[in-house]
């Protein structure tokens, strides 16, 4: 099976139409969501190739193919994360700043700021005194790398 575009996201399903499908979950890493050619496997063994027509980053709950009976979708797996809980304006600002300085791609849920796990920005936070926590947690989009150079 090749899937070239999504189909939806499993969130836009009302729940009673997810409940009557047979689910099956493609479990990708985080930085694999902006592949858009790649050839996968399902948690029932399926093997499905996926190539994109319209450039695009997958996210978890993305819909690879549905019909009356099954539903194939994106799960992804856990990355270990630094969860970073600035108290204020501050330290949101100080962190961020040395953060863009390292050019590190950032994710944002709710009041937290979430990086990969990486030992010099734990040094950093913990130089700082900004509160941080590491753990597992799933994201719902790739962390994206943006190029840039001091000139």
């Amino acid at each position: 099976m090749i899937i070239e575009a999504v189909v939806k996201n499993i969130k836009d399903l009302e729940p009673t139409e997810l409940e009557k499908l047979h689910k099956e979950k493609v479990y990708l890493e985080s930085a694999h969501l902006m592949k858009r050619i790649q050839r996968v496997e399902t948690d029932h063994g399926r093997e499905i190739g996926i190539r994109l027509k319209n450039p695009r980053d997958l996210e978890a709950g993305d819909i690879l193919f549905m019909d009356d009976k099954n539903v194939i979708y994106i799960d992804v797996l856990s990355d270990d994360l630094l969860v970073i809980r600035p108290r204020d304006m501050h330290e949101m600002g100080t962190i961020a700043h040395q953060l863009g300085n390292r050019h590190l791609p950032a994710q944002f849920e709710n009041d937290e700021m979430l990086v990969q796990y990486d030992y010099l920005v734990e040094e950093l936070l913990e130089e700082l005194e900004i509160p941080y926590v590491r753990e597992e947690r799933k994201v719902k989009q790739a962390f994206r790398h943006i190029g840039h150079s001091h000139d």
